[in-house]
């Protein structure tokens, strides 16, 4: 008898604190994604050592992370807008990943920033640099700006989050058990 194992999904925060809007937007996709039947891992940049996140050093974790990455089915990409675009945080540690690295992968963009002004980043920003790497990315990413954060992130908002995974989800290929 053969058995379906759990599909896969890796959550990249690239938020410098641990306590962030888009971390709150990631830990609920991960929720989603599990409801939906797949082993998520939560990749927290942050707490990758800098010295091999600027290739100066190596480190296991961080090849874990990449490992974990570059395999994914599903890859949930999060971040804080800085300067109209993602984090640098999020940016060394995708350049750190080999070309078409995500081919075959359906890539989640999501990002915070204070204003609605700053959600074009999604568009010229995150987007492309899923894209560059062979990601299938979801036609909509997610949004959040301050507005939509009382005690945490609105009912909308929370819809659309999952609306993008269930979207992952639908243009993953069928698998056989």
């Amino acid at each position: 008898m053969a058995y379906r194992t759990m599909e896969r999904a890796v959550l990249i925060s690239g938020s410098p604190s641990r306590h962030s809007r888009s971390r709150l937007l990631l830990e609920h996709a991960h929720a989603r994604l599990f409801a939906r039947g797949y082993d998520a891992t939560l990749v927290e940049l942050a707490s990758l050592p800098a010295d091999a996140l600027l290739g100066r050093d190596s480190d296991p974790r961080l090849d874990a992370a990449l490992e974990a990455v570059a395999g994914a089915p599903i890859v949930v990409a999060g971040s804080p807008v800085y300067r109209a675009t993602y984090s640098g945080l999020l940016k060394v540690f995708f350049d750190l990943l080999a070309p078409d690295s995500l081919a075959g992968s359906v890539a989640v963009p999501v990002l915070t920033g204070g204003s609605p002004g700053h959600q074009l980043a999604l568009e010229h920003g995150l987007r492309p640099l899923l894209a560059s790497l062979g990601a299938t990315v979801i036609a909509t990413g997610v949004y959040g700006c301050d507005a939509q954060f009382g005690g945490g992130p609105d009912a909308a908002l929370l819809e659309r989050i999952d609306r993008a995974i269930d979207a992952a989800i639908s243009l993953q290929p069928a698998r056989v058990a």
